[in-house]
């Protein structure tokens, strides 16, 4: 194997992976800024492999009988808010457990797309058609004669562009409003935070609305802009990988973009092996060995910082003692 990549390195990396990376882990950065915002509440959102597969569902199926992408995308991120709020109301309202809550929804979301893809279109495994208008692409023609930069940035869906603005738009939202003070104070200190006046309650719901809207989008996406068609289980676990970009960025939007490239690249580079002879079982797994790997990073991360926290406070506790 090592032989195979060796002799066709120069195929396998170039300046082509860039986008190919980019491309794979767009759909992942949208789960995962879905998962960010409800984590910046304390409210782990499981749920998104569930959203984005009926947010997928829905796209196609508007855009196929509207001829509207637009509409398709819209209507995907109504149908996320519309389950987000199912989910808010029933962790916080009446103290479900979120986790089992988000399980119950991407195995319905599984079960209930494959029903329909029979229902609606009469068909088993996959649905494409000519009569799905695809999310456009933006040719910017004064890059494209530009050697690399044409490659790289020209032709890209206009969701490959808004995810830029929305991880800048998160990332300014969080940490430089007052309205993200607030998210994050009742993630952290919910006690306090009520005792500021604050209402707990209102903003978890909030976090929880914009974050089904984002998980519509992601699935939207999917279906109208990373392919032109529905297939049974497309998700194929970008939710959960999601997820795990998002333990490994700390739910900051920047970071955790950061990790799901990581996964891009996996996802990207596997594909390029397989039209050398590369086993498929091995390409199918790198994506998962990627996700473990980045999940025990983050997590070892998160132990040696609280470690530190602990020896900060032992230090100060044992100063203190002896200052007294």
């Amino acid at each position: 194997m090592m032989k195979v990549i060796i002799d066709n390195f120069s195929n396998i990396f170039n300046i082509t992976l860039i986008y190919a990376t980019f491309r794979s882990a767009v759909p992942i950065i949208f789960a995962a800024l879905c998962a960010a915002i409800t984590q910046q509440a304390d409210i782990l959102n499981i749920a998104t492999e569930g959203i984005m597969l009926i947010g997928g569902f829905a796209a196609v199926t508007v855009s196929y009988f509207t001829g509207s992408w637009f509409l398709g995308v819209l209507t995907a991120m109504l149908l996320g808010a519309v389950i987000a709020m199912i989910m808010a109301v029933g962790h916080i309202r009446y103290n479900a457990d979120i986790c089992g809550i988000g399980m119950g929804i991407n195995l319905f979301a599984v079960a209930f797309t494959r029903f329909l893809l029979k229902a609606v279109y009469n068909t088993n495994g996959a649905f494409s058609d000519p009569s799905i208008k695809p999310i456009p692409r933006v040719n910017i023609p004064f890059i494209a004669s530009i050697p690399v930069i044409g490659d790289i940035f020209n032709n890209w869906t206009v969701t490959e562009w808004f995810v830029l603005i929305l991880i800048a738009f998160l990332q300014f939202l969080f940490y430089k409003t007052v309205w993200g003070l607030r998210l994050r104070a009742v993630g952290q200190f919910p006690e306090a935070t009520k005792t500021a006046g604050i209402n707990v309650t209102m903003m978890k719901y909030e976090a929880m609305l914009i974050s089904g809207v984002v998980g519509g989008l992601a699935g939207a996406h999917l279906s109208l802009g990373y392919s032109v068609q529905f297939v049974d289980n497309m998700t194929n676990n970008r939710g959960f990988m999601g997820v795990a970009a998002m333990y490994f960025g700390g739910a900051n939007p920047i970071l955790t973009s950061i990790g799901c490239l990581l996964f891009g690249l996996a996802d990207s580079i596997g594909n390029r092996l397989q039209a050398y002879g590369i086993p498929s079982q091995f390409v199918l797994m790198m994506p998962y060995i990627v996700t473990v790997v980045v999940l025990a990073i983050s997590m070892a991360i998160k132990l040696s910082t609280n470690r530190r926290k602990e020896s900060s406070l032992t230090t100060a506790a044992v100063a203190e003692e002896a200052g007294s």
